[in-house]
């Protein structure tokens, strides 16, 4: 084993033959000599009268230097002398010698071509050149990153990864979304079992995919399950139909388009990064496994603070934070998947750029139109999804318009008629931390800095007071909120006032620092009064 590069040494076949013919005829075979690029004369250990071969490290591969080019033999000085035109050794690496002695007592001294002593010198060196590639080739077998083959094919089935092969049609099911049964996220796993109508060919899902909230289909790519190996899983355009195990959301299942065999078996490469990426998948530990999770929920991951990264970007030690894009009504799923996958012990934080705002409103409904304490817990739950409904359709940087979410409530909400029987009493506002100081930060700070200085001293004062202002430095994100009354507006971008609000003309802006952030509503049921009833 070469430690330097943790694979076996690589041993040609002429070169064995060189260190046989050098042992038979009674020579000294591989003296190790380090090579320094300081000298060109390196002594051997006993007097030679010639020397064989020598063989060593060039550009970090094996490498047999030739006599009378890249080095000569001094007699004088017993020694290999390297010319300075020819090629040599890598700096500090070993290079070995084999020569022969001037008073060898071995009977063979024949070594010449067609003679007995070297043709059975290189029928055996054959053999043991063989056996060295052998077991590189073993060695090599062994690892993901240099097996290929069938030996690739058994490293992966570890993980339960087989090698996909042309024997088994591919193609794509389109899953249509059940409206009267969900309206929320739809997952399909990878793995589920479909069939044509009377079962002549199964198929299985190759890819988890997540129907989201509002989309009424989504495709699925698919593969011809062992049972339908070859002809049998070519299919026309609307066999597929029969789902065999319930979705709850999916109403039905269909092929647009007939299955095909696949093109060529799975490459290597191709078999080589499905594994890792399943391998990654099981390794709760890494920061990999964690980036995975948030990318099958077709969120972005934006930044990572962990312990171990650069000034500014690390976190405390145990814990690690990820800067997500991601929807608010994705968000909740987003952060319970990733403590599923997080390691034992870790703290893991997620954030996302959010302006989150509280709208408190007194609302006017006729007595007429509820009548039980369970139908008042309706009714504010209805206002509330109303206002949710309206919030959900706004994209990134786009402000809440409060004559908009009036507008939201009384058309979504049959109990409330008029615009006017909604009258907003305050509005609250927050950002999320993602890591700039935030005001609550940069007070406590201050009021250290002035605790921390001598009373009377006007200079020092201003110092501490400068160094903080100057140091504040950004940190970790966390999930704390950062209260923002400037992100409430009146018309023309100034703070909003009492007045503003309660007329429905404000507005919850969306950009924080220049950036195009999203918003999220923030709505509890004591928020909302209802009078008249």
């Amino acid at each position: 084993m070469n430690p330097a590069t943790a694979t076996l040494i690589d041993r040609p076949y002429l070169e064995v033959v060189d260190d046989i013919l050098t042992a038979i005829t009674g020579g000294v075979v591989n003296e190790p000599i380090i090579f320094d690029v300081k000298e060109d004369l390196y002594v051997l250990s006993r007097v030679a009268s010639d020397i064989r071969s020598v063989n060593g490290t060039q550009a970090q591969q094996q490498h047999t230097f030739l006599k009378g080019i890249d080095y000569l033999f001094s007699a004088g000085d017993n020694a290999v002398v390297w010319q300075p035109h020819g090629q040599s050794p890598d700096d500090e690496t070993t290079f070995y010698v084999d020569y022969y002695l001037p008073n060898s007592l071995s009977p063979l001294t024949d070594i010449n071509v067609g003679s007995v002593t070297r043709t059975l010198g290189e029928a055996i060196g054959r053999e043991i050149a063989t056996v060295y590639q052998e077991i590189n080739a073993a060695y090599l077998s062994g690892f993901i990153d240099t097996a290929t083959g069938q030996s690739l094919d058994f490293v992966v089935s570890i993980l339960n990864v087989v090698r996909k092969t042309k024997d088994y049609a591919i193609g794509l099911v389109t899953f249509f979304r059940d409206t009267a049964a969900s309206d929320g996220n739809v997952t399909i796993p990878e793995g589920t079992l479909l069939s044509t109508e009377k079962g002549e060919a199964e198929f299985v899902t190759t890819e988890l995919r997540t129907l989201q909230r509002g989309q009424p289909r989504i495709d699925v790519p698919i593969r011809a399950d062992d049972s339908s190996k070859g002809s049998v899983g070519v299919v026309a355009a609307g066999a597929i139909t029969t789902l065999q195990q319930t979705i709850t959301g999916i109403s039905k299942v269909t092929n647009f388009d007939a299955t095909v065999l696949g093109a060529d078996n799975e490459s290597d490469d191709d078999l080589r990064a499905r594994a890792k990426a399943v391998l990654q998948g099981l390794d709760k530990a890494t920061l990999a496994a964690l980036a995975r999770v948030v990318f099958e929920e077709r969120a972005t991951l934006t930044e990572v603070w962990d312990p171990n990264g650069p000034p500014g970007k690390n976190s405390d030690p145990g814990t690690v934070v990820l800067l997500v894009q991601a929807s608010p009504e994705q968000f909740q799923n987003l952060q319970s998947d990733v403590n599923e996958t997080r390691a034992a012990g870790v703290l893991t934080t997620v954030v996302a750029k959010y302006v989150f705002f509280k709208p408190r409103m007194v609302v006017n409904v006729a007595s007429s139109s509820v009548s039980t304490a369970a139908g008042k817990v309706k009714l504010v739950s209805e206002i509330i999804a109303a206002m949710q409904q309206y919030c959900d359709g706004l994209s990134a940087g786009q402000p809440v318009q409060g004559a908009d979410l009036i507008k939201a409530i009384t058309q979504n909400v049959k109990e409330v008629t008029a615009p006017s029987s909604v009258r907003m009493v305050d509005v609250m506002a927050w950002q999320a931390d993602i890591g700039n100081p935030g005001a609550e930060t940069f007070v406590d700070l201050l009021l250290q800095a002035v605790q921390a200085t001598p009373s009377g001293n006007a200079d020092a004062l201003r110092a501490a007071l400068t160094a903080v202002v100057t140091d504040a430095a950004p940190g970790p994100p966390s999930e704390r909120r950062i209260p923002n009354r400037s992100l409430v507006q009146g018309p023309a971008g100034q703070p909003a006032t009492d007045q503003e609000i309660e007329a429905g003309t404000f507005q919850v802006s969306a950009t924080v620092g220049g950036e195009a952030w999203t918003i999220a509503l923030d709505s509890d049921p004591s928020d909302i009064l209802l009078v008249g009833i």
